[in-house]
């Protein structure tokens, strides 16, 4: 016998609940954009420019982290991030971007491996990003958001109806909005592969959303006199077992990758985790009330009601009043 965590026949109200689930979203964009404009991303070296220094220890024993950041600040290139990169013997060493140009950064790096001499370190890697790469990866990171959004919007106009381009639009912007607003939140860095996980997590969303609407397009062809809200929480339960056993399966990918994947996809696997969760809400209770605010199907109009239409009062029938008859006269006979 197959296992089934979701029943096949669920009837569960989700446009009732709804009217809270909205709100509940427009607080969250409210409180990203907040953390967004007030704390700000932890932007990485790719958004901000600086040196990335990955070195080693040369016999594979615990670094010194405590001594690396003594040596680190007697340079004075100002604030220095170390930390445990993987294994305990492997160090990561970020330097903000120095003045002075590419020539500043060499210096960076030279410095440091003076300070740190290949007797007693191997150098794993060196990446140096300057502030004029910085701000194109930036902003050639957002146009990648805003195209894709606005390819998804065409293709969903000319695939189904504009009412669904909209709702799948909203879908997705919600999404990538809290998931600004969590990096914003945990400060975890905010990198290039931060725009990858929104990108991924925007095609997630639209997979699930696009599930859901084409299920709703194929009810509203069969039952012509449903109302929308019936034909959603139709749709929605229908889809609910697909949809959650597929979110379920890749949080136990990303939850491993979390756990074992090392702090290089750190960033990426917390990101999807918490863009999986969201994609999976909204695309329940986003899109459906979309649809119905823009009128998808309008409610039936009824007939005009006859009760108070004037009828016509039926003719009375005119009689004669025949006069009486005198005494000793026969009685008439009435016409």
């Amino acid at each position: 016998m197959p296992l089934r965590l979701i029943p096949d026949n669920t009837n569960l109200p989700f446009m009732k609940w709804a009217r809270i689930r909205t709100p509940v979203s427009l607080v969250l964009v409210a409180l990203s954009f907040i953390l967004f404009f007030t704390v700000g991303v932890n932007q990485g070296i790719d958004f901000v420019g600086g040196t990335v220094i990955e070195m080693q220890t040369h016999d594979q024993s615990p670094a010194n982290l405590q001594e690396i950041r003594e040596k680190v600040d007697q340079l004075g290139f100002g604030e220095i991030q170390v930390q445990e990169f993987g294994d305990p013997s492997t160090v990561q060493m970020r330097i903000a971007l120095q003045p002075g140009g590419e020539e500043a950064q060499q210096a960076v790096v030279a410095s440091v491996r003076e300070a740190f001499p290949p007797e007693e370190y191997d150098y794993r890697g060196t990446e140096a990003v300057g502030s004029r790469v910085s701000g194109e990866l930036a902003w050639t990171g957002t146009l990648a958001v805003l195209f894709t959004i606005i390819g998804i919007m065409t293709y969903i106009w000319f695939r189904f109806e504009w009412q669904f381009a909209i709702g799948a639009v909203a879908t997705l912007v919600h999404d990538a909005i809290l998931t600004v607003g969590f990096f914003a939140a945990t400060q975890i860095e905010f990198n290039l592969s931060s725009i990858a996980a929104i990108l991924t997590i925007i095609g997630y969303s639209l997979n699930d959303t696009v599930v859901i609407f084409d299920r709703i397009r194929e009810i509203l062809r069969r039952y012509k006199q449903m109302p929308i809200r019936d034909v959603i929480d139709l749709a929605t339960n229908q889809t609910l077992a697909r949809t959650l056993m597929t979110s379920f399966t890749l949080l136990l990918a990303l939850g491993s990758l979390f756990i074992f994947g090392g702090p290089v996809v750190r960033s990426f696997t917390a990101a999807m985790i918490w863009g999986v969760v969201v994609a999976t809400a909204s695309s329940i209770f986003i899109g459906g009330p979309i649809l119905i605010y823009f009128n998808l199907r309008p409610p039936p109009v009824a007939p005009p009601s006859t009760s108070n239409a004037t009828t016509p009062e039926p003719a009375k029938k005119a009689t004669e009043t025949a006069p009486k008859p005198k005494r000793g006269e026969p009685a008439r006979a009435r016409p």
